[in-house]
């Protein structure tokens, strides 16, 4: 009889600690439904702008091979305006590599070594899930076409993300913190460090989070959206699963390509194009441009 007493309370003892663990995660996935969903925008209070946006809602899918091919060829149409954001992601990127080993340094100080081995990548995946099955579902349940629209880009957004990081990631081989203790290992096989995926898909749901309907809840959606990045970047460094530098490339790419996916209604950059054109014994490169 002791010895069932003893085994039962192993048992709930065990219990405990996982749902201790679990509690913070589950809030969070819980606050990022929650405000996804309350700043969610009805169709009724919707102005003509943003009701033409979602009748378009339906239209999307079929839209994604174009929108594709415009996201990879979209440096051909930057402007200055773009190629500063560029070089400021790039100067952000290069200051975060500095202060990498400090950051590392700092949470294995505090964690402990023992608990830096274990990356959480499904853990860490689950608020960035959340939130857009929140948008998905709440924008069905109401019918609300532009709340659709917002999960479509949400979605596209992190697709588009994701592949880039990583191509990025096998072109770059970076080694993760967990592998090496040096911030510079770099085209190493087996290394997949930079950028980080989860911090790419958290701020491009985020982003779309943040800036997409009206204004009446703009400073909750910018909270939870950017609250969404910043606390999933917290958590690959604190799992020891990335560099600072590699969730502020993270970040940097899921901003862009949530604000590309958010744009890609506007079709002006399609009044340019750069082509080559055959011709006889070879090939002409012509560069058109549509003039109001």
């Amino acid at each position: 009889m002791s010895c069932w007493l003893r085994r039962a309370r192993r048992g709930a003892s065990t219990i405990v600690r996982v749902q201790k663990r679990l509690t913070p995660l589950l809030a969070a996935g819980a606050l990022g439904a929650c405000g996804a969903a309350w700043c969610q925008t009805p169709e009724s209070q919707s102005d003509q702008r943003t009701a033409a946006a979602g009748s378009a809602a339906a239209e999307q899918p079929s839209q994604l091979a174009s929108d594709i091919k415009r996201y990879f060829t979209a440096p051909l149409h930057w402007d200055r305006g773009d190629w500063a954001w560029f070089g400021g992601a790039l100067v952000a990127i290069g200051a975060a590599h500095h202060y990498d080993t400090q950051v590392q340094t700092h949470f294995i100080k505090t964690l402990g070594p023992s608990k830096t081995t274990n990356s959480k990548d499904v853990q860490d995946a689950i608020p960035t899930a959340a939130v857009f099955v929140a948008t998905w579902g709440y924008a069905n349940l109401i019918g609300d076409s532009n709340g659709r629209a917002e999960a479509w880009a949400m979605l596209e957004a992190a697709g588009l993300g994701s592949v880039t990081a990583y191509a990025l990631k096998y072109a770059v081989g970076r080694e993760r913190p967990d592998q090496t203790t040096d911030p510079n290992q770099w085209r190493k096989s087996g290394g997949n460090s930079f950028p980080s995926f989860h911090s790419t898909a958290a701020f491009a749901v985020g982003t779309v989070l943040a800036e997409s309907g009206n204004d009446d809840y703009r400073w909750v959606r910018r909270f939870l959206g950017y609250g969404l990045g910043a606390a999933t970047s917290y958590e690959r460094l604190k799992h020891n699963a990335h560099w600072l530098s590699d969730t502020v490339a993270g970040a940097a790419l899921g901003i862009a390509s949530a604000h590309f996916a958010m744009n890609r209604r506007d079709r002006t950059d399609e009044q340019t194009s750069l082509r080559v054109v055959p011709v006889e014994r070879g090939a002409m490169l012509t560069y058109n441009v549509s003039l109001p």
